[in-house]
């Protein structure tokens, strides 16, 4: 496979998987309604931010695959984070599980920090390119326990 036909793969497939989940919950959608806490930002935000999480997470992943660095551990750990991140607005939005989300997302964090280990491990830009998405994770950690405890 060329290297663009493998760094396509790589950033739509996060993309997909985020516009995906993105469809099934937006019928439930309740972020406006939420008491929400200091630093919250407007809900225009996100699908801004998550585009470029899942762009900067592909090529992340491109890196490693087009370099023939990925191994079953990395595609793992890579692919369990991507599961773990569908699911959580899931949980949090559609069923309303919003102290289970608390616990889902500390599991989300710890995947993601695992991954950048990981990554930089085999490629220091790999790991560094998964740094803003740990980052905006520790922020939604940050908005899942107010949003929980503004809104009992």
């Amino acid at each position: 496979m060329t290297k663009f036909k493998i760094y396509l793969k790589s950033i739509m497939i996060p993309v997909l998987v985020g516009g995906l989940v993105g469809f099934l919950i937006s019928g439930s959608m309740d972020y406006s309604s939420l008491q929400k806490p200091f630093l919250a930002p407007p809900a225009i935000l996100f699908p801004i931010v998550w585009t470029i999480l899942y762009i900067l997470m592909g090529v992340s992943y491109g890196i490693l695959e087009s370099n023939s660095l990925m191994d079953w551990k990395d595609q793992f750990i890579y692919y369990f984070q991507l599961f773990v991140n569908a699911l959580w607005p899931i949980f949090f939005f559609l069923l309303k599980w919003r102290f289970f989300s608390i616990f889902w997302i500390f599991l989300l964090v710890v995947s993601v920090f695992i991954l950048i280990v990981r990554f930089y491990q085999k490629n220091k830009m790999s790991g560094l390119l998964q740094i803003p998405y740990l980052l905006w994770c520790l922020f939604a950690t940050y908005l899942n326990i107010s949003m929980y405890l503004l809104n009992r």
